[in-house]
């Protein structure tokens, strides 16, 4: 990172599953937006009360695109941090836009109300969680009986095959592998 880029921290959840797409210099990015809404607490009323949306669009390059478009879906609720950039583009009416966009480094699921399995990515030279070693003791990656035992209403909870992949976490069977 260079310095005087503003790092953000985001909370919230995908409108959409992920959009992947390759570059005209063959890189592969996706683009995703999340949704992220403030909650606060309402004393006449005694519950949480929804503020306004805020909708973040996303791009996450290379590796991590493939990544996002393997782990994550419409609904999941996320974690993603990256840096804000702001780029301008003439519109098909001849007016200047100018949008602000979060290029992603690092996303996950969100544990707060649902739980994961992690899998090592096969590609590259990275050990499991990006750490140059080896996987850790006791780390075999892929499904475990764990995943075989949660709850159907957890998104991330669908289990197919062994394979060692981030898996499709709850996208439906109809969606083809990327």
């Amino acid at each position: 990172m260079m310095a005087g880029e503003t790092v953000i921290t985001i909370v919230g959840n995908l409108t959409a599953d992920p959009e992947v797409r390759t570059t005209s210099a063959g890189a592969q990015v996706a683009s995703f937006t999340i949704a992220s809404t403030p909650r606060s607490w309402n004393r006449g009323t005694n519950q949480f009360e929804d503020g306004q949306a805020l909708f973040l669009r996303c791009s996450a390059w290379r590796d991590l695109a493939e990544h996002c478009a393997r782990s994550l879906a419409k609904g999941m609720r996320v974690i993603a941090q990256g840096r804000l950039t702001q780029r301008s583009y003439e519109a098909k009416d001849g007016t200047q836009r100018t949008v602000v966009e979060l290029q992603v480094d690092e996303i996950g699921p969100s544990l707060r109300y649902a739980t994961a399995q992690v899998a090592k990515s096969q590609r590259g030279t990275a050990g499991a969680y990006g750490n140059p070693s080896s996987a850790p003791a006791g780390y075999t990656g892929g499904t475990t009986a764990a995943a075989a035992s949660l709850p159907p209403s957890d998104p991330w909870g669908s289990v197919s095959g062994s394979s060692s992949s981030f898996g499709d976490f709850g996208k439906p069977e109809s969606e083809p592998d990327f």
